[in-house]
């Protein structure tokens, strides 16, 4: 079923409005993030993806201390008539709104790619297929708050990380974060607005995306930050 901004709902925090959450008519660009970590920084996760017209991109990632990072990219996957699934070739993944402002359910199942050396993400990124799938529940704990071009909001993360050759991660009332941004026209959508991390040699996701910018990630007690270039 598709959904878009003519659906109405009750919750609005500030200009936020629950029918935020859903595609935006004429929107020729429009992502969704979801982010979660342990409080110590020991492991964390993300799952993203972008609308460009009839194509998504789709990118995730788990790290997890004293063990490699299992990344995952899809860049040409055609938009499905609800665009909040996203499938491909060896992957299936949702981003499905529970509850507008309050709820999200995120899951994948797929082949992640096991790298020894997050840089190498950045280049060929050759590694290890691992099955991977996330079955997990975002719950807000705060009102979203507006950023450039769209809002993020912050919560909590319960459910589990599967994987094949590693025990299973469980997250429970874990720290959590989201963003939605969209945009019109030329708009371009920069990597996340995130903290600045310099000198950390901690757990690694990075991504390179099609339209050539970077979102480098580390992981640090309070969430994910960015790898300054200092690093």
């Amino acid at each position: 079923m598709e959904v878009h901004r003519s659906v109405q709902h009750a919750v609005q925090h500030g200009s936020v409005r629950g029918a935020d959450e859903f595609p935006h008519a004429g929107a020729a660009v429009e992502e969704w993030v979801f982010a979660g970590w342990e409080p110590d920084g020991s492991s964390g996760f993300i799952s993203g993806h972008r609308l460009l017209g009839r194509i998504a991109w789709y990118w995730a990632a788990f790290v997890e201390l004293d063990q490699p990072l299992l990344h995952v990219t899809e860049w040409e996957v055609p938009v499905r008539a609800d665009p909040l699934i996203v499938k491909a070739e060896q992957l299936w993944a949702e981003h499905t709104c529970d509850s507008p402002l309050e709820q999200w359910s995120i899951g994948n199942e797929t082949y992640a790619t096991s790298l020894n050396d997050p840089s190498d993400a950045l280049g060929l990124g050759y590694g290890v297929p691992t099955p991977i799938g996330f079955d997990l529940e975002w719950y807000a704990t705060g009102p979203a708050s507006e950023i450039d071009h769209g809002y993020e909001q912050v919560g909590v993360v319960h459910g589990d990380v599967a994987m094949i050759g590693r025990p299973n991660h469980t997250f429970t009332e874990s720290p959590g974060k989201r963003w939605h941004r969209w945009g019109t026209g030329s708009t371009l959508l920069a990597p996340l607005p995130l903290p600045e991390a310099i000198a950390h040699t901690g757990l690694r996701a990075a991504f390179g995306f099609p339209d050539g910018s970077v979102s480098d990630l580390v992981l640090l007690s309070t969430g994910w930050g960015s790898r300054s270039p200092r690093n």
